[in-house]
Formats: C-alpha cells, sequence, structure tokens
C-alpha cells in the first residue's frame, strides 16, 4: 500500500489538466452520490437485517458521524502528509469500505462499513478540492474548474437519488455500496498516473481532539437514539450521554491549550460566525430528518417503488441548485445578506411544516410543495450563511474556518436525525409497530401521526435556527461588490455543495 501511494507519475500523465480535473470531479462526485443513494434503500436495508427506526438511523449517522468528526484532521492529514498520498488513501479505504458493505450478512457489519466509508471521505474530500486549487492557478482556468466541481457536486446529489432507486428496485439494495467499488478503484488507479505529490509543512497532529470530538458526538447521538427506544432512564442513555458530554468537554479543554489544534476555539469567539454555522447546523438537521422519514413514508405506507420515490425527491437538489445560483450571480448583488437568510429560513420552516399535514393518502403534490420550499430555502440561505460564518477570519484560520462550515453540516445532520428518531419513538413507542411492519389500518394510522408530530420538530429547528440569525447575525457590508468577487462566491458554493 505504502509503494502504491509513493508512486509517482511520469512527464506526460503530469501535466494533462484534463484527466487531473477528471479524477477529481469523478471523486466528488462519489463522495457526495454516496451521501443520497443509500437513502432511497433505506426501507430494504431495515427489512434485510430486521433494523427498528432507531438502529436504521445509524445507516447514515455512522458515515456523517465519521465524516464529520474528521474532516478536519482529514485537511490536516493533507497538509502534513502530502495531499496526493492522503487523497489516494481516502478513496482506497472508502472504496473497499463499500465492498465490505455491499457483503454485510448482519447489521453491524453495514454499520462498521459506513463508519469507515466516512473516515474514506473525510481524508478524500479535502484533499481533493485542495488539489484542484494547487493544479489549477488563480484567474479563469481555477474559476472554470471550480465551477465544474460545484456543478458536479451539485448534480452528485440529484443523480444519487435516481441511481439509488434504480439500483435498489433492479437489483437489490447492496448495490448502493458496490456500485463505488470500480469507480473509487479507477479513480484511485488513474490517479496515481495524473496527481502529483504536493509539499508538505512540518506540524502536529490534533489526533486527541479529533477523538475525542468524534467519540463525543458519537456518545451523544446514541443517547438520544436510545432515548426515543429505550428511554430517558436507561442506563445504555444515561451512560452513552454521559459520557459523550465528558468527551465534549474534554475536546474543548484540549483545543484551548493544543500546540496546533483543528479547531482553534477563536475562530467561534465572534458572534456572527458562531450564529451562522449554529444556523446552518439546524437547517441540515430538519433535512436531513425529513429525507430519512419521507422516504419510509413514500415506500411503506404509500407503497411507492424505490425508483418512482428517488425520482420524487429529485425537486429538491433541483431547487438548491438553481437557488443557490441565483442567489450567488444574481441575489447578493441586489438584497441584504440578512434578508437572504432569513426568506431561506423562512422558507424552510414552511416545508417542514406543510409536511405535518401527512395522510396516509396524501397525493404527491401536496408531498412537492413542502419538497421545493425546502429546496428554495437552502438555496437561498446556504450561500450567505457561508458568507457570514467566514466574516472577519484571519489568513491563519481560513482552512479551519472553512472547514468548520462543512463539519456543522454534518454534525448537524446527525445530532437533528437522532433528535428527530427520539421523537418519532416516543409517540409510536407504545401504539405502533415499525415502518416496514405496517401494513394496514390503525398502525399506519399511528405511524403518519408519529411524522406529524415529528416533522412539527423538524420545523423546531427551522424556526430556531431563524431566531439565531434574527438576533446574533450581523453582516457587514451586506452588499457584496460585484467586481472581483466572482472567484470567491465559486469557491463559496463548492463549499456549500459539498
Amino acid at each position: 500500500m505504502v509503494r502504491l501511494l509513493n508512486f509517482q507519475p511520469s512527464g506526460r500523465w503530469r501535466h494533462n489538466r484534463s484527466v487531473l480535473l477528471a479524477v477529481i470531479l469523478t471523486a466528488q462526485m462519489m463522495v457526495v452520490l454516496d451521501a443520497t443513494i443509500v437513502n432511497v434503500a433505506l426501507p430494504h436495508i431495515q427489512r434485510s437485517f430486521h433494523f427498528s427506526s432507531s438502529a436504521l438511523s445509524w445507516v447514515l449517522n455512522a458515515y456523517v458521524l465519521t465524516f464529520g468528526g474528521l474532516l478536519l484532521l482529514g485537511a490536516r492529514s493533507g497538509d502534513l502528509l502530502g495531499r496526493r498520498r492522503t487523497f489516494l488513501a481516502g478513496i482506497t479505504l472508502f472504496s473497499l469500505s463499500s465492498l465490505l458493505g455491499g457483503f454485510a450478512v448482519s447489521g453491524w457489519m453495514l454499520l462498521a462499513a459506513r463508519a469507515v466509508q466516512g473516515v474514506g471521505g473525510a481524508l478524500a474530500a479535502p484533499a481533493a478540492l485542495a488539489l484542484l486549487t494547487t493544479v489549477f492557478p488563480e484567474g479563469q482556468e481555477r474559476v472554470r474548474a471550480i465551477g465544474l466541481f460545484t456543478t458536479v457536486s451539485a448534480a452528485g446529489g440529484a443523480t444519487g437519488l435516481v441511481a439509488g432507486g434504480l439500483l435498489t428496485q433492479w437489483a437489490s439494495w447492496r448495490w448502493v455500496m458496490f456500485v463505488n467499488v470500480p469507480i473509487g478503484l479507477a479513480v484511485a488507479a488513474v490517479g496515481r498516473l495524473v496527481l502529483t505529490e504536493t509539499s508538505r509543512r512540518s506540524g502536529r497532529f490534533d489526533l486527541a481532539g479529533a477523538l475525542l470530538s468524534t467519540g463525543g458526538m458519537t456518545g451523544v447521538v446514541l443517547g438520544l437514539v436510545e432515548a426515543g427506544s429505550s428511554g430517558w432512564g436507561s442506563a445504555v442513555t444515561i451512560t452513552s450521554l454521559v459520557v459523550g458530554v465528558s468527551m465534549l468537554a474534554a475536546f474543548l479543554r484540549i483545543e484551548q491549550t493544543a500546540e496546533e489544534p483543528i479547531l482553534p476555539m477563536r475562530v467561534l469567539a465572534n458572534r456572527t460566525r458562531a450564529a451562522a454555522n449554529a444556523a446552518r447546523g439546524l437547517g441540515y438537521a430538519g433535512m436531513y430528518g425529513m429525507v430519512f422519514f419521507l422516504t419510509q413514508f413514500l415506500q411503506e405506507i404509500q407503497h411507492h417503488s424505490a425508483l418512482i420515490t428517488g425520482i420524487g425527491f429529485l425537486p429538491t437538489p433541483i431547487s438548491v441548485f438553481v437557488m443557490s445560483q441565483l442567489t450567488s450571480k444574481v441575489l447578493v448583488n441586489r438584497l441584504p445578506t440578512k434578508v437572504l437568510m432569513l426568506a431561506g429560513s423562512v422558507s424552510g420552516a414552511l416545508g417542514l411544516l406543510w409536511l405535518t399535514q401527512l395522510h396516509a393518502s396524501t397525493p404527491y403534490p401536496q408531498v412537492l410543495v413542502s419538497l421545493i420550499l425546502i429546496g428554495v430555502g437552502m438555496g437561498l440561505s446556504f450561500v450567505s450563511l457561508t458568507t457570514a460564518a467566514l466574516v472577519g477570519v484571519a489568513p491563519a484560520d481560513a482552512g479551519a474556518a472553512s472547514g468548520l462550515i462543512n463539519v456543522t453540516q454534518q454534525i448537524g445532520a446527525a445530532l437533528g436525525l437522532a433528535v428527530l428518531v427520539t421523537v418519532f419513538d416516543s409517540v409510536n413507542h407504545s401504539s405502533a409497530p415499525g415502518f416496514s411492519a405496517a401494513v394496514a389500518g390503525s398502525a399506519r394510522t399511528a405511524l403518519v401521526h408519529g411524522l406529524d408530530v415529528t416533522f412539527a420538530a423538524g420545523t423546531a429547528f427551522a424556526v430556531v435556527a431563524l431566531a439565531i440569525v434574527a438576533a446574533l447575525v450581523r453582516v457587514p457590508g451586506s452588499r457584496p461588490e460585484p467586481q472581483g468577487s466572482r472567484s470567491r462566491e465559486l469557491e463559496l458554493e463548492v463549499e456549500v455543495a459539498a
């Protein structure tokens, strides 16, 4: 493995930027696609391993927690070990763990594979974008490359929904894992030929900080999920929450004294930056929970196929892409940044609130309204929230601040899903079986009622985000200069899509 990662390309391959760009774009497509391709297969995975709703949530959270928790450490690895080596190691690990997940014969094997996928993604994703900005100099070449990177990121989410439906319906849910293997190995093989190693700099890994933050978040999420299924007085619930909170407290202490922390506390000292990151995390909390529960509603309650379900979700990523483009190219120059944030939060809240009116025979057009409102809200607010999350950042902290944006996105999704699963299980614990067991009558009615309550809790996330933006965000220069800012806007869009 070490010899493979250290292999250096010949000159003929090294200077082929088109092939290099294709390698990076394909890797980004794979990582983004994996975030959505599994969602459509969730009901089939649940039946295969007899997962409860709380256990099923770990199919998503096992990936999100390791990916988000180790993302800053992954970026640091690229700086210290070389971005080419880190990228190739991440892609290889991602591919092999996908193979393991496809062959899983028990629930724990699948969850372990998903967790390792997250580690691979945390290594590969930041290295991929860093390699792109290293190879393509500032100017039109970089703008074009980053623009393609953004487009692929947006397309990956939509492609994953349809591909997940196709593979699940025509083959098996296992192919949503297997599909990563040939793509990843091809990326690793070609990447060895075209990527050159970047210069390394001396420094230290904040391994303790990375492990404590990831372990702490995992403990909190486990405690929340167990609270819904086993009760707040359960030994597992209490132990998980206590251990998780203790590890997070230790993480905060270590980051204050570490020589080179993965998260300098001064990044969060600015009120606007902290509020923007919190609002972004809350936005993802509601959306992630919506996809998790609505996928099961469409397939298990309304009996739509996996393919139709995947196609049915397309309005959300399409709305996100269209509105993010409109926002970054037009609206940011015509409306105050804070107005865009508030409008986006309101749109997202209305979309989730509309889902509280679900019943077993709800027509798809009613669901469509919610999907579009949520997508429009994300597209409107997240570009401006990214800007606010980077306001006043010192050059030395730019990497950590940018990485924190994606970390809060992933952690917000994991915590939000854990809370919503807890709400759902608490409402349905004694009145209804799991989705896969509900076939008709009172069981379906009880489950749909639980969904309505759960989406009401999701609406609360959006309302809290709205309140945080209104009360705490202060963005100087709310009308950005249109000249000379296009390259930076594209970079911000990349961070949104990633």
